[in-house]
């Protein structure tokens, strides 16, 4: 990744910035070899985890719901290039916002969410750093941990990690933007009410186990 710039690293993926890929601005995702992993093994779970990410990437920008581009996909070097997205992520954005802006945005988040898991696909890390507000629409990222499901309990895992990050990081707008969310959930998915269940009930039962 010589003469690029390192912007992320995570437990499974490193991303790098490459200001001029043929003339455009990209983001290099490179799964980096496990020494705890066999060799062989490393090489196959890199490679099919590479090609799962461009895959339901692809999948969900089908279903409707705006994703970064992808220019080049290398699974035998487990890389992607994919579109640099102009914006800000949304984390960052709530409280530069009106009541107004808020629950627009939010509505909007929630459709989009609707539309993935209605594709049959669990974004797996759902929250607001992984959506970025860009030139007016939100764009999902960071699908690394994605798997195509239409299990109702993962649905449900999806909807609570959402909102428990909005408890943790938007805590004064908590109820006001789930609520948002969940109107435009309900509006792009018919098992909208069987998942926002699940997700009450695995929110209690992390509450219990806290407890114990």
């Amino acid at each position: 990744m010589e003469g690029l710039m390192l912007v992320a690293k995570g437990a499974e993926a490193d991303l790098w910035l490459d200001p001029d890929w043929n003339g455009v601005k990209v983001i290099v995702k490179r799964r980096g070899e496990k020494k705890y992993r066999i060799h062989e093994l490393d090489i196959e779970i890199r490679r099919s985890r590479t090609i799962r990410e461009s895959s339901v990437i692809h999948r969900a920008k089908a279903a409707g719901v705006p994703t970064p581009l992808i220019y080049q996909m290398d699974p035998e070097n487990a890389i992607i290039v994919m579109e640099f997205v102009e914006g800000k992520m949304v984390k960052d954005t709530v409280d530069s916002l009106s009541t107004e802006e808020r629950t627009v945005l939010f509505h909007s988040i929630g459709e989009k969410a609707g539309l993935l898991h209605g594709a049959g696909i669990v974004h797996g890390d759902l929250t607001t750093s992984n959506i970025i507000l860009s030139k007016g629409r939100v764009v999902f990222i960071d699908f690394g941990l994605s798997e195509t499901s239409e299990e109702t309990e993962k649905r449900g895992v999806d909807l609570n990690l959402m909102y428990r990050m909005l408890t943790s990081t938007h805590f004064e707008h908590t109820e006001e933007l789930f609520e948002a969310f969940k109107k435009g959930y309900r509006a792009t998915l018919k098992e909208a009410d069987d998942a926002l269940k699940r997700m009450e009930e695995i929110g209690k039962r992390g509450r219990y186990v806290e407890r114990e």
